[in-house]
């Protein structure tokens, strides 16, 4: 009888262990799920309607965009203030090259995207190779971009831009199969990820089970499997009830496939977690430390662009002021994220869940009615609380 309880309070144990695993683990998607839980609720159903989730998309493409490349400078023990000006500078550009040049958009685009990694390069240099912190760096950057914007712009507004561009915020992809009704390619689309998703997850599972990397067990492996299944499933067929995927979602789901993959996969990515962890250590056992920021900050230069672009198709105009808190909004989503303020720690994954945290609060507050001060000051004490659930679980685990 004694043995049958100390059986079932060893499985309660085990039970409760791998909750209190699974919330440390995926603390950032309980809170994300909690969130759009209470919203919708007290929005009486509005928050998620596919009008609205397509909108929170769009408002929050260009932050997802500089969180991902911010919280690679951030697992380096680095950070970029000058992303919201290079943004706004690309974005006038881009207005200048499409409206007063006359160039087509393709042009304009790579031409922005050179431009963007140059001025990239150009913080790099003195952060990586003569060692200006990067704080002061990029501030310097952030002053200079943001007068050039100015100087570029004349002070005034530069609109409109050609539909072809437009399309690059605005946009959805077609649907050749649908008949007005439910946009059938984009379900297509999202049955094609969800088989993707359980093939590479198997895939990964098995390969750990054959080196002896330790897994979850399989019960909890279903589990996970399932419930994202489910969550794709229906966010795919909210969407394609509505206009389908806007072409901004499909340029952010593939940046963040191929950053998750080059943090991940790749020795670059290796090489980065080395450096922000211990910069001495890496330097010392070979890695090429200054190369690494200096790739890096061209990479941050690179996406800055990217969001200006985005931004400006969005707005449809180029503007002095656009930009403005940028680098503070991709910040703040890289810490709620799970970023480290001591470096070495972080995901392309959890800044987007960062991201994704602060559009919801904006858009479920703005549902409310709730004032923008009051909202500042709530997404204020988030990052707070956000950053001091960081430092409590480093301390504990210590």
């Amino acid at each position: 009888m004694e043995a049958k309880k100390i059986a079932k309070s060893d499985k309660s144990e085990g039970i409760l262990d791998i909750l209190k695993n699974s919330f440390q683990k995926y603390s950032m998607y309980f809170f994300l799920a909690i969130i759009m839980i209470v919203f919708q609720v007290m929005t009486d159903g509005v928050l998620l309607r596919p009008l609205n989730i397509t909108n929170i998309i769009l408002q929050n493409s260009y932050i997802l965009i500089l969180a991902i490349g911010m919280v690679i400078l951030i697992i380096l023990g680095d950070i970029d203030l000058s992303v919201g000006s290079i943004a706004a500078f690309t974005g006038a550009l881009s207005a200048i090259f499409t409206i007063n040049m006359g160039l087509s958009t393709p042009i304009a685009i790579l031409l922005c995207l050179l431009i963007g990694a140059a001025i990239g390069a150009f913080q790099g240099f003195w952060v990586a190779f003569v060692k200006v912190p990067a704080f002061i760096a990029t501030l310097a950057g952030m002053l200079i971009f943001r007068g050039l914007t100015i100087v570029v712009l004349d002070g005034k507004s530069l609109a409109p831009f050609p539909e072809s561009f437009q399309l690059l915020s605005s946009g959805f992809l077609p649907d050749p199969l649908g008949n007005g009704g439910v946009h059938l390619f984009s379900l297509i689309i999202g049955l094609i990820i969800a088989c993707l998703f359980v093939f590479f997850s198997f895939k990964s599972r098995n390969k750990k089970i054959t080196y002896g990397f330790p897994v979850e067990s399989k019960g909890m492996f279903v589990v996970k499997l399932v419930l994202v299944l489910v969550l794709l499933g229906l966010f795919t067929y909210v969407m394609a009830s509505y206009e389908g995927f806007p072409n901004v979602l499909i340029i952010l789901a593939v940046l963040v496939m191929i950053y998750r993959f080059i943090t991940n996969k790749t020795t670059i990515g290796r090489y980065v977690y080395a450096t922000g962890g211990n910069e001495k250590a890496a330097a010392l056992s070979g890695i090429k430390t200054r190369k690494i920021k200096f790739i890096m900050f061209m990479n941050m230069g690179l996406l800055s662009a990217v969001a200006g672009l985005i931004f400006s198709a969005r707005l449809n105009a180029a503007t002095a002021t656009a930009g403005n808190g940028f680098e503070l909004d991709a910040i703040a989503a890289c810490y709620i994220g799970g970023a480290s303020a001591y470096g070495g720690v972080g995901t392309v994954l959890g800044a987007i869940v960062g991201g994704l945290v602060m559009g919801v609060l904006n858009n479920g507050m703005s549902l409310l009615g709730i004032g923008v001060d009051w909202q500042q000051a709530i997404k204020g004490l988030v990052l707070l609380l956000a950053v001091a659930f960081d430092i409590y679980n480093k301390n504990k685990a210590s």
